[in-house]
């Protein structure tokens, strides 16, 4: 199956209702051209799972201010000045996560994992918004937080060959390669030109081909 396709094909993919995780730290791993072309065919109701929805000016934080999307899942939300707002004015949905909750979550759906405890967040706003549930167990007790999964993952690779290898470079690689396990359908979009399938050394691949449906080449 040739998995190289167009942005457009590739978000024709996704559905209005669609939960998606979306990889980047501030926007770098984040799939800029894709989040755009999301926003330009206006998939609706979504639910966006990343680690902060970046800023005003990326696409995925205009794509957050645009009504579009009912429900973020972040671990922190401060360059988007206006999501509290909407929050209060029920325009969006915030579930806030400790950043390792968030990432052991999205590892425990992506691996078949019945869900995480930990000790983080007892006590705290964690607790009081009901995002986790109180246990005792071993004379300890824990928040469970249910798994992560999504319909649909998009991330942005620095290299990738045609069997959907994928390498990530520095502080791109955040939650990317963890969020392609997580989805049930993974569209990577790639910096660098797409290599010929064995180009890339089996030592650098950070997210085996069998795991990603689709790439996209990044103008």
């Amino acid at each position: 199956m040739e998995k190289k396709i167009s942005v457009e094909q590739a978000v024709s993919m996704i559905h209005d209702g669609d939960t998606i995780m979306v990889g980047g730290f501030y926007a770098i791993g984040t799939p800029e051209g894709i989040v755009d072309e999301i926003l330009r065919q206006g998939k609706k109701d979504l639910t966006i799972i990343n680690n902060d929805c970046g800023n005003p000016n990326s696409a995925l934080g205009r794509l957050v201010y645009s009504g579009l999307v009912k429900k973020v899942i972040l671990t922190w939300c401060g360059y988007l000045g206006e999501l509290p707002a909407m929050v209060e004015e029920k325009k969006i949905e915030l579930e806030l996560n400790p950043q390792g909750t968030l990432i052991e979550r999205i590892r425990a759906g992506g691996f078949g994992l019945g869900g995480v405890l930990t000790p983080t967040g007892l006590g705290t706003y964690i607790e009081e918004q009901g995002y986790g549930t109180r246990l005792h167990l071993n004379d300890r007790d824990y928040l469970y937080h249910t798994p992560l999964k999504a319909d649909v993952t998009i991330v942005q690779a620095y290299a990738a060959d045609e069997a959907g290898n994928l390498v990530f470079r520095r502080t791109q690689r955040n939650f990317c390669d963890t969020m392609c396990f997580a989805g049930e359908t993974v569209i990577a979009s790639v910096a660098t030109p797409i290599l010929p399938k064995g180009a890339i050394d089996p030592d650098a691949v950070m997210v085996p081909g069998p795991v990603v449906d689709y790439l996209v080449q990044e103008v």
